[in-house]
C-alpha cells in the first residue's frame, strides 16, 4: 500500500484536474450556447432562399445552370471533411474521420476522392495517410466560424466546381442532434440535389400563390443559386461546431465525475492508510510496554 505522502500528492493532482475539467465544460457550454444561437439565426435566411429558389424551379420553366445539372461523367469527388482543431471532445473526431475514410474508400472506380480538409486534427490524421489524395488545407477557423470563413471556403469550392477540377462536391460533418449525440453525416452541395419543398408538395398555400420576380426568375436564380452554396456550407460548419462543443461539454463533464470518483477511493486509501499506521504505532507501544514488565 502506497503511503500517505504519496496518496496525498495523487489527490492533489486530482483535485487539480478536476478543477481544469470543470472549467472547461463551462467554457464549452458557453461556446456552444454561441454557436446555437448563430445556427438558429442562420436558418430563416437559409430557408428563404431554399423557399425562393424551389418556387422558380417548380415554375416549369427550363433553367439550364452548373450549380443545378449534373455532370454527364463524374470523375473527381470532392469531400470537405470538417472536424476540430482540437482534441479532449471523447470520439468525435475519430468517429467523424473514420466515417470520412469510408466514404473515400467507397468511392466506385473509374472514379477518383479528393478532399478539403477542416481542422488541425483532420490535417494531423490524414498526413500520415498518404493513400488519400488532399487537395487543400484550411485551419484555425475558430470556435465559432464567422460568415467570412463561410463565404471564403464557399468561393473557393465553387471556383473549383466551375473549372471544372471537381464534378461533385459532398461535405462530411458530425450531424448536431443533441449534447450527448453527434452523428457523422455526408451531405452533397454541388451540383445542388433536386429537393422539393414540402408545401408545395402538399398542394399547399404557397403553391398556390403567384409571386411576380423582377427583373425575371432566371436572374434571380443567377444570384441566389450561388448564395444558396455559400449558406449551405456555413451552416453545417456551424454545425460541426456546435457538435464538437457538444461533444467536449459531455467529456469534460464525464472527466469531472470520474475524478470526484477517484477522489473518493483515494480518501478511502488515505483513512485506511492512516489507520493501519495507528495501529502499527499502538502495538509497537504495547509491546513496549509489555517488555518493560
Amino acid at each position: 500500500m502506497a503511503n500517505m505522502r504519496d496518496i496525498r500528492r495523487r489527490i492533489k493532482s486530482v483535485v487539480s484536474t478536476q478543477k481544469i475539467t470543470k472549467a472547461m465544460k463551462m467554457v464549452s457550454a458557453a461556446k456552444l450556447r454561441k454557436t446555437q444561437s448563430t445556427l438558429v439565426a442562420v436558418r430563416p435566411y437559409s430557408d428563404k432562399i431554399q423557399e425562393v429558389m424551389n418556387h422558380l424551379l417548380g415554375g416549369g420553366d427550363d433553367y439550364n445552370s452548373p450549380f443545378l445539372q449534373p455532370r454527364e461523367e463524374v470523375k473527381n469527388i470532392l469531400y470537405i471533411v470538417v472536424a476540430g482543431d482540437r482534441g479532449l471532445c471523447g470520439g468525435y473526431n475519430i468517429n467523424l474521420l473514420r466515417f470520412a475514410e469510408r466514404q473515400l474508400d467507397s468511392v466506385p472506380e473509374g472514379k477518383q476522392g479528393e478532399m478539403l480538409l477542416i481542422g488541425n486534427k483532420t490535417a494531423e490524421h490524414f498526413r500520415t495517410r498518404p493513400r488519400y489524395n488532399v487537395m487543400d488545407v484550411f485551419t484555425n477557423i475558430g470556435d465559432t466560424p464567422n460568415v467570412s470563413q463561410g463565404k471564403a471556403l464557399s468561393d473557393y469550392v465553387i471556383k473549383k466546381y466551375l473549372d471544372g477540377e471537381v464534378d461533385e462536391v459532398h461535405v462530411v460533418y458530425s450531424k448536431f442532434i443533441s449534447v450527448l449525440t453527434q452523428v457523422p453525416d455526408c451531405q452533397q452541395v454541388l451540383p445542388i440535389p433536386a429537393k422539393q419543398d414540402d408545401a408545395a408538395a402538399e398542394g399547399g398555400m404557397q403553391a398556390e400563390t403567384d409571386y411576380i420576380f423582377e427583373p425575371g426568375g432566371k436572374e434571380i436564380l443567377d444570384v441566389i443559386l450561388p448564395k444558396y452554396v455559400d449558406s449551405s456550407i456555413y451552416r453545417l460548419l456551424l454545425e460541426a461546431k456546435a457538435g464538437e462543443h457538444g461533444a467536449r461539454m459531455t467529456a469534460m463533464d464525464s472527466a469531472t465525475d470520474n475524478a470526484s470518483e477517484l477522489i473518493d477511493k483515494l480518501t478511502l486509501s488515505l483513512n485506511r492508510a492512516r489507520q493501519a499506521q495507528i495501529t502499527t504505532e499502538i502495538t509497537e507501544i504495547v509491546g513496549g510496554a509489555a517488555a518493560l514488565e
